[in-house]
Parts: C-alpha cells; sequence; structure tokens
C-alpha cells in the first residue's frame, strides 16, 4: 500500500509537487502551505489551489512550532512527511509524527545554500550551476543526509522564475523514486560533505540596485530577484522620486560612464565596471513592459544619472 505522506508545500515547486501526487493517486492526508500573498502569487500558482480543488484538508499556521498546530497535524497520522519550499523548520516532535521519516526537496546541491532562499541566492552569486536534491530532514536547517539529486546548469538569461520552472519539473520526477525506495525501506542516503553557505531570506531592502558594483553582478542581481520582490532603482520625477523594477537585464557589450549613468536610448546604465541594458522594466503602480515601450511614455534621457536611493521601500512592498 502506497504509504499516506502529509505534504508541506508553497511556491512552483510545491504545486509541481502536489500534482504529481496526485496524479499517481496518492492519498496526500493534508497540505500545509503559508498564507497566500498577493505580491508574490502574481507569478505562480500556489499549491493551495490545487489542494483546494482537489478537495484536500489545507493548513495554513501562522507558527508551526505552536503546541496546538503541532499536535492537530499529529493527529493527522502521516505515514511520512514530504516538503517541497516551504520556508520554516518542523520542529522535532512534527518530524517524529511520521512513521517513515520526513524528507525534504531543496533546490541547490547542499551544503551550499541551505536555507530559504537557494535559487535566488544561486543566481545572485553568479553560480553557474545547482541542482535538485531530496534529502532526510533533521532539526537542523538543511543539513540531512542526501537521498537523490540533479545536477543542472544556471543559464546566462535564467531568472529565479525560469530556474525555478525547470527545477519544479526536474524535483518532480524524483519524488516517485524518492517514494519507491521510502517504501523499500532503502533510504540510508549520503551524509553532507563540505562547508556550508546560507540562503537567507531576500528583504526588499536588499533588492535596491547598486551600480557601483561590476556589470556582471548587477545583471545576476536583477535576474536573480526577478519577479519577486523584484531589483529596483529610481530616478527623479516631478513629483518625488519614481521606483522602478527591473525584470530583466543583460551585461552590455561595452559602454563605460559614472555609475548609475544612463548611456544611450537602449537604456544602458553604467556600472562600477562596463554596463548593463534593461530589457523588461515595471514601474511602481503600472504594468510591467519592456524598456523600449516604456522610454516612449517616460524617457530617460542619455546622462540621466539615476538616483542613489537611500528611502525606504514602498509600504506594499516591506
Amino acid at each position: 500500500m502506497t504509504p499516506r505522506p502529509l505534504l508541506f508545500a508553497y511556491s512552483e515547486v510545491g504545486a509541481e509537487a502536489l500534482a504529481l501526487l496526485l496524479a499517481r493517486d496518492v492519498t496526500v492526508a493534508g497540505l500545509v502551505t503559508h498564507a497566500a500573498d498577493p505580491d508574490e502569487n502574481i507569478w505562480f500558482r500556489p499549491p493551495a489551489a490545487l489542494a483546494h480543488e482537489r478537495g484536500l484538508p489545507v493548513f495554513t499556521p501562522d507558527d508551526v512550532n505552536d503546541p496546538a498546530w503541532i499536535e492537530r497535524l499529529r493527529s493527522l497520522q502521516p505515514d511520512l512527511i514530504l516538503s517541497a519550499y516551504y520556508r520554516n523548520l518542523l520542529p522535532p516532535r512534527l518530524l517524529e509524527a511520521a512513521r517513515l521519516g520526513a524528507f525534504n526537496l531543496h533546490g541547490s546541491l547542499l551544503p551550499r545554500w541551505r536555507g530559504a532562499a537557494p535559487i535566488q541566492r544561486a543566481i545572485m552569486a553568479g553560480d553557474r550551476q545547482t541542482g535538485v536534491q531530496i534529502m532526510r530532514m533533521s532539526e537542523g536547517l538543511d543539513e540531512g543526509a542526501i537521498l537523490l539529486s540533479e545536477i543542472l546548469d544556471i543559464r546566462a538569461d535564467d531568472t529565479a522564475a525560469s530556474l525555478g520552472e525547470r527545477m519544479s519539473h526536474i524535483g518532480a520526477g524524483l519524488w516517485p523514486r524518492a517514494l519507491a525506495a521510502i517504501e523499500r525501506g532503502g533510504v540510508e542516503g549520503t551524509e553532507q560533505v563540505g562547508e556550508p553557505t546560507y540562503a537567507k531570506k531576500i528583504t526588499p531592502a536588499e533588492a535596491r540596485i547598486d551600480w557601483s558594483r561590476p556589470a556582471a553582478e548587477v545583471d545576476a542581481h536583477i535576474r536573480g530577484l526577478s519577479p519577486f520582490p523584484g531589483a529596483w532603482f529610481e530616478v527623479p520625477g516631478e513629483d518625488g522620486p519614481v521606483r522602478i523594477k527591473v525584470l530583466m537585464s543583460r551585461v552590455a557589450p561595452d559602454g563605460a560612464g559614472a555609475p548609475g549613468q544612463v548611456l544611450d536610448g537602449a537604456l544602458r546604465i553604467a556600472c562600477g565596471d562596463g554596463a548593463v541594458e534593461l530589457l523588461r522594466v515595471q514601474r511602481a503602480g503600472k504594468a510591467a513592459q519592456s524598456a523600449e515601450e516604456m522610454l516612449r511614455g517616460f524617457p530617460l534621457p542619455a546622462g540621466t544619472v539615476l538616483l542613489p536611493s537611500s528611502s525606504e521601500p514602498p509600504r506594499g512592498e516591506r
């Protein structure tokens, strides 16, 4: 008999994992997820939508460490716990509730990028490769033994969204192999080796673009934060600074100027070393559009110097 899992999931990675389990007629005890975020959910379908469609119990605890929540989830008596991009550590008493153990799908090659934002951090750091792994969950942060692993390249035009989508498909394909091994009892795993790095949660203030950095780093920063929360800069406006998110960019083949200076009508921006070309942007309160479209209604002439913003993020982005 196929084990009955309790799934902790969020993001497109979690939605893909849930879809695969249901497609294989696995009886899911319930979905534990995060409350909907209107800013973030615009770029992926949260797993809760699919769970509701299929009549599964959905739980959104404010604090999964709350004793009342722990006992409520334990009462479901799952055979195993599966996690796919759930952002909180699970307490030992909850991990112990599943007789076959608890297992997590993680979007990096551990121990590199343990933590909440491994996809974004890998792109932002300029990594050339990353991976998808299924690991045994433990009390520590992403410290468990690795069961299965797939390596994938990070492309020069990857964003957090495009890389996350590829990871979700690859990760979904690992679950059947992992479940078969768990059912057979063959899940010893391989211990992690090497010095860990940590993928801390992205903050809106951190998303501000620092034009004094080299162009390759600025480009990686932009793509790693696209589409959410979105790297941003500010320009002078009639009624004060205007904030613009950058959703796609590329390193320009040439270009020199003061950091943050607009170099031409293609919206090439000078950096500390080299320049980046902004390709897709979004003004506050407007829809995303190409840089060319934005410049027709909101010109930024060559020579314009973008503001070295030190202001707080807008209220809706904190």
